[in-house]
Order: structure tokens, then sequence, then C-alpha cells
């Protein structure tokens, strides 16, 4: 358009006029002068950036599409592209993961965009083949009891549900799971077979990631044999260096008017002073907390018990459900990051991402404040992956901690021994490691970019809807431990709601609230008998479980035998709701079982009041066809709890190990075995 601009422009008349008036020689001299004063205001900054490496910016994609297109095949087409990695997230890492797939992909002439498979036309798969040297990389979570994310769910059932002809689609998968949990990985690794099995060719195998290991040693270890496999399937070398590129372009924004400005919102400007339904993910509710009360009674642990108002909000919720929180980040923590970087916390900015065919458009909402990012917005006491200690590593003045830094995000085994001590093992946050290497000094744009989006939280429902149909209740732990380096870290939600205290005479604090739906629930029938099996906090969707059958009772209604498994450490210190448990026996509403580990000698656990009642488990799940239910801790009492009924099916059914497996397979498909666990 230039050219054609310049070309309409009208040829000189010939008169002989001077070049230059004095008019014109008085505006030449300004600038010369302006442009002088610049470029001596910036020769310092310039000199003082000279000694890191600088990072490019991607090259912005100017686009004619319009950006409300799904297609992502228009998108890889339009721009040039044979990548496209899809992700199935529910915490935001798989979606990380996918971002760094596709930037990295630069290196190996795969330029590469990141799709989340909600927002795209998967159809648009089976075309796939039609680019040429195309590939489909898919990093999938596997959430829950086996499911897919609730972003993945469409495309799953899709392909579990169809007959497809993938032929010629050339594709590979990452999946992320936690062996803790029965069906581990069971996303990925169902993908991976299921694409095969419709004609896809697999370029790289599996990989599966343990999130209760080290799953960043997991990734990297993966994709370092991931590329070359790539490369050779394709023909094609890599370009030599890492790419350091940023993939967010900084813009300062301080004539922004304040109304425009977020503040904290998850999505919509303004969503938390002008309230509306529905609630979600996306549009939380602002709970008022009506109470916020002490559970132990000595001890020096904190368990919290809650209570929100949600009335007037529309919201429902059922015993067994999840209320999720948006927390934010402890200020001191925000104030010190601040400080690391040398950062006006108060500069309203925006980062702009480079890719225009990206639906991403921000790495979180923009324009805000670097107090408002810092504390909303990131997760700021994450543990950092290696690919973050990467980029930071060139900006340190000192040769010494940028060696170090790219040694603990290399791929050598020594390197990734020496992550695992310094960031894993003494959970060093990234305060902690700018902290730890004070010559290192990124700018606070570029840290904005690289730490993980701030996620929300979840709690098991403490409460029946039934009898507390205006309020929601959870019970939460204070999260407080001091590391190897001698600090003291704080669990991000519960110092938040710690700090919390409604009071009569000042306005109730508020926190922003969703409800998420979830397929642990009683039985329909309330005579149907049940077994609980929650130490600790994992009592909380029991104790809604047991005021519904309460009031069935108060109804007058048959309720069949209800029988909780309880455990902490000492009744004096934590036995949490006691008195309120111990009114529901006297009723003859539950049978109670508590162990206390640390009353006596020798530490009695739940699993040995559960090996004692083999009789009455049996009666419960084999002569009457109950239910039974598991929440608390993944790794060892879950597990723990899963082999002791499957003794108990061996041993009073007469099954062999197998038959017993399956017997509680079976249960698991008729509801009748639900598990609400976390590691």
């Amino acid at each position: 358009m230039a050219d054609q601009v310049e070309s309409q422009v009208p040829a000189g008349n010939g008169n002989d006029e001077p070049f230059l008036g004095p008019l014109d020689m008085v505006l030449l001299a300004s600038l010369v002068a302006g442009a002088a004063w610049y470029l001596l205001r910036n020769r310092k900054k310039d000199n003082q950036a000279s000694q890191f490496k600088s990072y490019s910016i991607q090259p912005t994609t100017v686009s004619t599409m319009t950006m409300v297109e799904n297609s992502f095949i228009k998108k890889l087409q339009s721009s040039g592209r044979r990548l496209v990695v899809f992700y199935g997230s529910q915490t935001g890492t798989a979606e990380e993961f996918a971002g760094r797939l596709a930037k990295e992909g630069i290196r190996y002439q795969m330029k590469g965009m990141v799709a989340d498979p909600e927002e795209c036309n998967m159809e648009e798969l089976l075309s796939l083949k039609d680019i040429d040297k195309s590939l489909a990389v898919f990093c999938l979570a596997t959430y829950g009891e086996g499911d897919p994310t609730d972003n993945c769910m469409e495309f799953y059932d899709w392909i579990q549900n169809n007959d497809l002809d993938f032929t010629g689609l050339n594709y590979a998968v990452f999946g992320l799971g936690n062996k803790t949990y029965e069906h581990y990985n069971k996303v990925g690794i169902y993908v991976d077979k299921r694409l095969e099995e419709l004609g896809a060719t697999r370029v790289f195998e599996l990989g599966l990631g343990d999130d209760d290991a080290n799953i960043e040693d997991y990734f990297i270890t993966w994709k370092e044999k991931f590329w070359p496999t790539v490369c050779d399937y394709f023909g094609i070398e890599s370009t030599g260096d890492d790419v350091l590129m940023r993939q967010y372009r900084l813009l300062e924004q301080p004539d922004v008017g304040a109304d425009r400005i977020y503040t904290g919102e998850v999505a919509r400007l303004h969503s938390l002073k002008t309230q509306r339904p529905p609630f979600d993910a996306k549009n939380p509710f602002l709970a008022p907390m009506k109470v916020n009360r002490e559970l132990h009674k000595a001890g020096g642990r904190s368990c919290m018990h809650i209570e929100f108002d949600i009335e007037g909000s529309k919201m429902r919720y059922e015993a067994g459900d999840h209320l999720a929180m948006y927390p934010v980040n402890n200020n001191d923590l925000v104030l010190r990051l601040g400080k690391l970087c040398d950062a006006n916390l108060d500069a309203v900015f925006s980062l702009i991402n480079t890719d225009t065919d990206s639906s991403k458009k921000h790495p979180f909402p923009c324009p805000t404040t670097y107090r408002t990012a810092l504390t909303h917005y990131l997760e700021i006491t994450a543990l950092p992956r290696t690919h973050i200690l990467k980029e930071l590593a060139e900006y340190c003045a000192e040769e010494k901690d940028k060696e170090f830094l790219r040694f603990i995000s290399s791929t050598a085994p020594e390197g990734k021994a020496k992550y695992q001590e310094w960031i894993q093992d003494s959970c060093r946050n990234i305060v902690h490691v700018l902290e730890d290497l004070p010559s290192c000094r990124p700018p606070i744009d570029h840290v904005c970019e690289l730490l993980p989006r701030l996620q929300p939280r979840y709690y098991s429902i403490s409460s029946s809807s039934k009898l507390h149909p205006t309020t929601v209740h959870v019970t939460a732990v204070l999260v407080k431990y001091e590391t190897k380096t001698g600090r003291t870290n704080l669990g991000v939600a519960t110092t938040f709601l710690a700090e919390k205290h409604p009071s009569n005479d000042e306005p109730l604090p508020r926190v922003p609230i969703f409800i998420r739906k979830s397929q642990f629930r009683l039985p329909p029938k309330p005579e149907t008998p049940v077994i609980m099996v929650g130490p600790g906090t994992g009592i909380a969707p029991f104790r809604g479980f047991i005021q519904e059958r309460d009031l069935s009772k108060q109804e007058g209604k048959e309720i069949g035998k209800t029988i909780l498994y309880f455990g902490c450490r000492k009744r004096s210190e934590d036995f949490i709701y006691e008195e309120e448990l111990q009114g529901y026996q006297d009723r003859g509403v539950i049978n109670l079982r508590v162990a206390f580990s640390r009353d006596q000698e020798k530490k009695v656990y739940v699993t040995h009041l559960l090996e004692q009642d083999i009789d009455l488990i049996w009666d419960v799940i084999g002569e009457n066809k109950g239910h039974f239910y598991i929440c608390g801790d993944a790794k060892n009492m879950a597990t723990d709890v899963r082999n002791i009924l499957t003794k108990v099916i061996r041993t009073k059914g007469g099954l062999s190990e197998t038959e017993a497996q399956q017997y509680i397979k079976k249960m698991e498909a008729q509801k009748r075995y639900s598990a609400d666990v976390w590691s």
C-alpha cells in the first residue's frame, strides 16, 4: 500500500523555489535535537542490556481471517505451519507442555500452534494429512477416575464412538497422570491406541508423565528423543541452538482509564463488581464468608470449617460435589518478587501474543498492573520448571549463576539430579530462586510471561443442600511447612482463607467461588447400606452424606447401615466434628469407628479397623449390595483400603485375586465403589 500511496503524489511544478524554507529549517533542527536527546537517554539502558543474551520477539503474523474462526486447518495453512499441538488440561500443566512443544518446533523447521480441542472443529483432523509433512501432537491429562479433562471430553467421545478414517494422519501423544490413582494415564493411553486403530501413523512412542514424581523430568526426557525422531521421519534437520523466543510482546499502557483495567477478574471486565449468573469457572460468584472457625483443639496445626453464603446466586449443589475457589497470592511474596525484578508494581501493561492466529491473545486478562498479575493471575509459589530456569539464565550478570541455571535445566542426568535436589526437594519457587542467585535479575514482564496461570483450588463440599440450601461448607487444613533451605512455605488458598475472619461489625469477607459437579453420590434409596472411609479432612463429603441420612431418619424413612471410618492423631487435638458425629451415633444414624494414631504406644489407623471388621464389610457390600466410599490421601490410604477390600472379597466371597479385583471393577461400574482422593 505504501508504494501505491507514494505513486499518487503529484510531481513538482518546476518553480525555482528553495528546497527548504526558514520554517523547514527550524523544524529540521528540532527533529535532529530530539533524536540526539533520545539516543543519549537510552544509551545507558542499552549498555546495561548488552551483557544479556537478547530475546527475539516472534514476528507478528498478519492474518486476514476473523479471529472467531475455529478452523485450525485454515490457521495452519495461512501461516505456513505444519505442527499443531492439542492439549487436554485441567490445571494448566498439559497446556504449558503443549506451548513449549509448539515453541520448540521453530528450531526443527516445524513451526507450530497450540490448540484447545474445545475451541476447534476437530473433524478437520481428518484432513490434516492434506498439509505436507504435518504432525498432530496431543498433550492429554487424565482427570478424576480416568476421565478426560473438561476441554477434551467432546473430542474423546468423538473418536471413541465413531468409526473414523485417520489414514495419513501423523501423530504423537504425551499423557499426564498420577500413579497413585488407579486409572493412571488412561486418557493418553486410550487416545494413542485409538488413533492407531483408526489408521493414523504414530510418529513417536507414547510418553507417560507421573505427577506423583517429577513430571517435568518425564516430559523433557520424552521430548529429548521426540524431536530427533520427528526430524528423521520427515527428513528435516535441526536449525541448531535453542530458540530463545518471547511469545508475548510488552505494551506499556500508562494512559489507560481505570475503568478499563483488570483488577482480578477471571474473564469479563468488572465481573466481580457487576455480578450476574450463571456462575462458573469463568464467572465465579463473590461469596460472603459467614463462618470461619477452628476445628482443631490443640497440637499446633489448624483446620478450618468455612461456610459461604450463596443465597441469590442461583448456584445449586449436592452432597459430594466440589467447591472451587480462586485464591490470591501472599502479599509479602508479591512485594519480594517485585523488588527482585526492580518493578513498579502499579505500572499498567498488556502482554500481547505475537501470533495473531492464536485464540489466546494474552496469558491472563489485560491490561492490568504487575501487582494484580502477581497477586491474582500467576502461580508464584509453583516450583519453576526447567524451561523457565533456562530462560532466566540469560538474565544472570555472573557467569557462574548463568551456567548453574543452564546446568539444572539441561537433560544431562547430573543436571536432572541437581534440579531434583535444588528445586523439587528444596521446594524453591521463583522468589527463592532469585533470592539465592542475586545476579539474576529478569524483567518483570518476562517473569509474568513465564509463570503458569494461578489455578482455582478444589475442596470436597462438607454439607448437604437439603439442610443448607443457601450456604455451602468446606473443611480445609492450613498448609504450612518448613523447607530444607529453612524457609517457611505457605499454601496459597488455605493461607488466603485463614486471613479472612467474619465479623458482625464489618462487611463479610468475600471469596470468588463456583461449584463443580461430581459423581460422588449417596445411593438414591436411603435404606441402602453404606461404608465411608474418610480420615482427616477426608470426612468432608461424608458430613454431607450423614446430614442427609439424618434428615431421612427424621422424616420417618428407613435408613440402611451407615458406617463411618474416621482417623486422626489424638482425640484431644484433631478429632474434628467430634460432638456432631457423636450426636449422630447417639441417635442411631451412624456406626462411628475412629482410629487415633497417636493416643497409644502402637499406632492405629483406619486400615487396622477395616481389617478387624471383615465380616461387617462383607455383610454390607457382599450380602446386601451396599456402597463403599473412600475420600482422602490417594498415595497410601486409598491404595491400602482398596487392597483390604480386595482381601475381604477374596476371603469372604471365595474368589481368586483376579476375580476379587473384577468384583471391585463391577462395583465401580455400578457406582457402588467411589473414590474422591487427592495426592
